[in-house]
């Protein structure tokens, strides 16, 4: 009980704080500024079951507000909340596509809308890109979110990034690669070589967040 009541308490606190330059959210602003870029964030299983700032024996602390806050100081307002522990993939990605088509109905142009997302989170992602199909300028990232031989044929720009050395998660290239070529837009995957593995994504490293941004922001 007692945690149960320390968690709510850091949930509660985490959307008052911004960062210079943009904006953390749980959920979408009020109203919507369509000349905004919005980033919704999706962290990994660890925080499900361990809260918002968790300790991996492995990998070390979850820095996610580290994360959000450096995503909004490069000018992002950043939707993203803790999830529930046992979150269901489709249900929450069902969630997120609403979001986006929010931000879509609002005006703001698909170029501005992004989804990033972290191991489960990636999973997440990929399975909002699959439910907005007929939004194929909204932009996804999946950090560590591939593996399985999942066929990814989706008509989006997507971007995989993952560690050499991580080994819960690999490359989104099979999957991209049996996809029919059919999209005008960019699939692309760079390996990372921190040397950190899964864990690489745990904070804000500028091996993995500078081409994030740039990729996102050059809307090319």
């Amino acid at each position: 009980m007692r945690r149960s009541i320390l968690v709510l308490v850091l949930l509660l606190l985490l959307p008052t704080a911004a960062a210079a330059g943009g904006a953390v959210l749980y959920d979408l602003p009020r109203p919507i500024d369509p000349k905004g870029d919005y980033l919704i964030y999706l962290h990994g299983r660890i925080i499900e079951e361990e809260g918002p700032r968790p300790t991996s024996p492995r990998f070390g602390v979850y820095e996610y507000r580290q994360i959000l806050d450096t995503f909004a100081g490069r000018g992002f307002t950043v939707v993203s909340e803790a999830r529930p522990k046992g979150t269901d993939v489709a249900a929450y990605a069902k969630k997120v596509a609403g979001q986006v088509r929010a931000l879509l109905a609002a005006g703001v142009p698909p170029e501005r809308i992004a989804v990033v997302g972290f191991s489960k989170g990636g999973g997440i992602t990929l399975a909002a890109a699959a439910l907005l199909r007929e939004q194929p300028k909204v932009r996804f990232v999946s950090l560590a979110g591939c593996g399985g031989g999942r066929k990814l044929d989706l008509p989006h720009p997507i971007l995989s990034l993952y560690d050499a050395a991580d080994d819960l998660s690999g490359s989104c290239g099979e999957g991209f690669s049996a996809a029919p070529a059919r999209t005008p837009f960019e699939h692309r995957e760079i390996v990372l070589h921190v040397g950190r593995g899964h864990g690489t994504f745990y904070r804000p490293d500028p091996a993995w967040v500078e081409p994030v941004v740039s990729w996102l922001k050059g809307r090319s």
